[in-house]
């Protein structure tokens, strides 16, 4: 199911802190990179934080600027993004600022939490999510029914670290400030636990005053038969990778990028690409791989369109190609449509010799872009 692009947003000491064990808030952000902040809040649908944090910091969670306020109505958006919150147990203070400043609101919780929170007359709309937090029905729900489409997290740390260990965090914006807190009981930005493998990539850096934006993605592929935000990633790359195609009346625009476990991109490549008139895209990806290298067992293979199984131009169709490199996983956007192969089913050809497949409809718009002279 589609997900919001889901940014994650936080500022911590040298030493990995969010804050101090004092009576009052540490500021760790200089008064530049709090108007930073006010601008990445003003292009969210919705700021998220957990319950934790409201009961620490009381926080009324704004939007400050009245420009930037102004500029969101008059794109016929609410003045204030949707404020969102997060509880297993619905513990929450009903006099709270987050409650009773700014627009909507929403608390995410569990059965339990639903009865204590609507007992305790929380104003806010309160949603449950079964038994235990289930991140990803949280996602789909402010997708879907919410119509959220950038999510903004501001903490704290247990956030964060869930999102990110779970593969669902498409951003994280970190501010570095230029002290030390030392308390080993002060609450860090992430805890212990298994996070995605590989490197994180570097988007950018900015000195803002005293203070340094470091702003990553993560690139490591997602495991088995649920889907990373770095998944997401990657097939739009794919998609993007199709409108390079040289077009054709007789065969598909399709992209294609082999991505190793630790999210090392292995090779792109795309239909009828240097010239070759017959070449597909996983095949130009794959033969720029030498045959036996040992990440190609753990990789996954993007492409905008499901691999072929049947074609005229090659011996071997491009499902095959995957089979024969040892690849196991698979995500693609679009199922191949019966214009030039009746029934083709790439995506049945490798499940059933056990690669997982992943098929992310929502980019299907995107894949299908170049092609719309074959498909209408």
């Amino acid at each position: 199911m589609p997900y919001p692009y889901v940014l994650l947003s936080a500022a911590v000491s040298l030493d990995g802190f969010l804050d101090d064990t004092g009576p009052d808030r540490l500021l760790l952000s200089s008064p530049a990179d709090f108007d930073r902040v006010d601008e990445v809040r003003a292009s969210a649908d919705a700021i998220l934080i957990g319950a934790g944090t409201i009961r620490a910091d009381n926080p009324r969670l704004l939007v400050n600027s009245p420009e930037r306020r102004a500029v969101r109505t008059a794109a016929g958006r609410a003045e204030y993004p949707l404020k969102v919150t997060v509880t297993a147990t619905g513990d929450l203070d009903p006099e709270a600022q987050f409650w009773h400043t700014g627009g909507e609101k929403i608390v995410y919780t569990t059965d339990e939490g639903v009865r204590r929170a609507r007992a305790l007359g929380i104003a806010a709309d309160t949603v449950s999510l079964g038994t235990d937090l289930d991140w990803r029905l949280l996602l789909e729900h402010l997708h879907d029914v919410r119509g959220v489409r950038r999510l903004m997290v501001e903490g704290g740390g247990t956030v964060h670290t869930q999102l990110l260990q779970q593969g669902l965090a498409d951003e994280l914006q970190l501010v570095l400030a230029p002290l030390f807190v030392g308390d080993p009981k002060a609450p860090r930005l992430f805890g212990p636990g298994g996070y995605q493998a590989g490197r994180l990539r570097l988007l950018e850096t900015r000195r803002i005053e005293d203070v340094v934006l470091m702003r990553y993605e993560p690139t490591a592929p997602g495991t088995g038969g649920s889907a990373s935000a770095a998944d997401r990633h990657w097939l739009r790359l794919a998609c993007e990778l199709a409108a390079e195609c040289p077009p054709s009346r007789t065969a598909f625009s399709v992209g294609a990028v082999v991505v190793a476990a630790d999210g090392t991109e292995l090779a792109r490549g795309h239909s009828r690409e240097a010239g070759d008139p017959v070449v597909h895209a996983e095949e130009a990806a794959l033969a720029k791989i030498p045959a036996g290298d040992p990440r190609l067992a753990a990789a996954t293979v993007y492409t905008s369109l499901e691999p072929c199984t049947h074609r005229a131009s090659r011996p071997h169709p491009c499902a095959e190609l995957i089979l024969r490199a040892g690849v196991r996983r698979v995500v693609t956007a679009w199922r191949e449509p019966d214009t030039f192969v009746a029934a083709a089913d790439g995506t049945g050809m490798l499940r059933e010799a056990g690669v997982e497949v992943l098929v992310l409809g929502e980019y299907e718009g995107l894949a299908k872009a170049p092609n719309g002279h074959l498909v209408g």
